[in-house]
């Protein structure tokens, strides 16, 4: 595994190991690495390993990346000992981490990211949906005068085994769950391992189940049972009474002879199984909530359970529950590691659809930014090389956040593309486009867009707007004005007959046109205020001239502006620039 070694910037000398396909740079709490300076971009750098070859990329940051002190464009591999600059951070790549990485210990530059029962009075069902073959066992009685419950137990407080009672017994409890439980993290493992280990423990119970409550429905489900012979699994005997009790006291149950107790007279089934002695301890989470029930029954009336037997079915099913509970956490941490995997997959597939530089235009000069608020977004722009020798500059933004939008991104991103390859005009390709997205059955997902043609022989701009945010023009003197307002139709998939107007602007010498999202307008400040087109023209006038400076110096200014207030809309601005007469060069 490769690693990073910090030269300069920070820790000198830690060491960051490269885990993974794909290791993210930035000052967001979702990458990998975190650099804590406001010079780094949310989302700053990548570095992508494939059959044991690195790559770093650069994630269009304000501020750049450079590799061995050359500004990183595009996809660049990686070799042993290069050194990586990331504003005031410089590291050094290395193959071979054998001598650098201590064992047992994962390194960090700055922060890592690390992630009343109802009373139901119903059949119950197992796991798989199959009923308890004697349903009739659930009670419809009070169960006042004539109970046979002698002995109540706390389980709450019960955290660890009590030496008072038994201890031989609580010994052996402890070795069996142990060895049970330290060898399985599956929920569907667990709980079959308990019932194991309490038949070593309890030799006189014949019958065992564990009801878990399903997180959906509340409703009780038997998710474990287990019978001392073999021709009884289907046959589970069980006091919903006590259940019920249990859940809602949070105490530990004893019945010593259930076929004696007045709230099973009505049961015939329950005297044909002879049940004689009944435990039910409930298992509870920290909070005191009711997660499911132990119970365990036994036929013999000569060893009936008795209060030490409690006690310790009290005391395991503390350590049952809590063995539950990580079961549980283990699953929930797969399920997120495989919602990790499927977003850092679809980061990457939408990052692919993005231009990876800007285009190289006689006369011209461009520069862009992007940032999505989430791992992935719905903002969008793209550069198109027309056959005609023009340049296609789109700008776009999908109602939505996170991967719903993105999908429909990808889907701008071909359609936008055949369009304006098939069409005249700027226009052209607007109403075309429009068609398509409305007539699609894609529902009630409209998508703003700004299409810009530019052709360098007559420094012309063709213009068309789909309820996008008008792009912004500046003038060698500074002045800036919004282009296209007028012209603007509604946004795409709003009507299928929509026919969308041309403008043709001309492009001065000096002229810088700026393109955006509503990212970069409607960000807002803690007190609840946002930044405005009339402040973004401002700092687009008094701005650098050079467009890779001026997308730089707006970023700076909206960050500035909203602080530590989380945004949640994506952010994406595109300039460019013709240049003097002096100095536009051929591409």
């Amino acid at each position: 595994m490769a690693v990073l070694k910090l030269v300069s910037g920070g820790s000198v000398g830690q060491v960051l190991p490269l885990a993974g396909e794909r290791v993210l740079l930035g000052r967001h709490p979702t990458c990998q690495i975190v650099l804590d300076n406001a010079a780094i971009s949310r989302h700053h750098a990548q570095i992508l390993e494939s059959h044991g070859e690195y790559f770093l990329e650069d994630l269009r940051s304000r501020n750049g990346t450079q590799l061995n002190t050359q500004p990183v464009r595009g996809r660049i591999p990686l070799q042993d000992g290069d050194e990586v600059k990331l504003c005031d951070f410089v590291f050094q790549f290395m193959l071979d981490n054998s001598s650098s990485l201590s064992s047992g210990s994962i390194p960090k530059l700055t922060a890592v990211r690390p992630t009343q029962a109802a009373r139901e009075k119903e059949t119950l069902t197992r796991e798989d949906g199959r009923p308890l073959l004697n349903p009739d066992l659930v009670p419809e009685v009070e169960e006042d005068e004539g109970s046979s419950i002698l002995s109540r137990v706390p389980t709450d407080h019960v955290q660890t085994v009590r030496l008072n009672v038994r201890p031989e017994a609580k010994l052996r409890a402890i070795i069996e769950l142990t060895k049970s439980l330290g060898r399985v993290l599956k929920i569907d493992d667990v709980l079959p391992s308990i019932l194991t280990a309490l038949f070593s423990i309890f030799p006189q119970a014949d019958h065992g189940f564990v009801l878990m409550k399903n997180p959906s429905t509340e409703r009780l489900i038997v998710r474990a049972s287990k019978s001392r012979r073999a021709d009884d699994d289907e046959v589970v005997p069980l006091s919903m009474t006590i259940v019920h009790q249990a859940l809602e006291s949070g105490q530990a149950m004893l019945s010593a002879d259930a076929t004696r107790d007045r709230r099973f007279s009505s049961s015939e089934s329950l005297s044909d199984l002879q049940i004689r002695s009944v435990m039910c301890a409930p298992m509870l989470d920290p909070k005191g909530v009711g997660l499911g029930v132990v119970q365990v029954s036994s036929r013999d009336l000569g060893q009936p359970f008795n209060h030490e037997d409690l006690e310790l079915l009290a005391s395991v099913t503390s350590q049952c529950a809590l063995a539950v509970q990580n079961a549980n956490m283990h699953e929930t941490l797969l399920a997120q590691h495989d919602m990790e995997r499927e977003l850092e997959f679809a980061t990457q597939v939408q990052l692919g659809f993005l231009p990876h530089e800007p285009p190289q235009v006689a006369g011209y000069e461009f520069a862009d930014y992007y940032e999505p608020a989430h791992r992935v977004g719905g903002d969008y722009f793209d550069y198109i090389r027309l056959p005609n020798g023009n340049l296609a500059i789109t700008v776009g933004d999908v109602a939505g956040k996170g991967v719903p939008a993105a999908l429909l991104m990808a889907r701008l991103h071909a359609s936008a593309r055949y369009h304006l390859l098939s069409a005249a005009t700027a226009a052209d390709a607007l109403t075309s486009l429009n068609q398509e997205i409305a007539t699609s059955g894609l529902g009630f997902r409209f998508i703003t867009l700004a299409i810009a043609i530019l052709n360098p022989q007559k420094n012309e701009l063709d213009l068309a707007n789909a309820g996008h945010l008008p792009p912004l023009i500046r003038n060698k003197f500074g002045h800036v004005i919004a282009v296209g307002q007028e012209e603007s139709g509604m946004p795409l998939g709003v009507s299928p007959t929509q026919a969308f107007r041309q403008l043709l602007v001309p492009l001065e010498p000096d002229d810088t046109v700026l393109m955006f999202t509503d990212g970069v307008t409607e960000a807002m400040n803690p007190a609840l205020e946002i930044y405005g087109r009339p402040r973004l023209m401002t700092t687009m006038s008094a701005g650098p001239v050079d467009v890779g400076k001026l997308i730089p110096a707006i970023v700076d200014d909206v960050e500035k502006f909203y602080g530590s207030v989380t945004q949640r809309d994506d952010l994406c601005i595109v300039a460019f620039r013709r240049l003097p007469e002096a100095a536009a060069v051929p591409a």
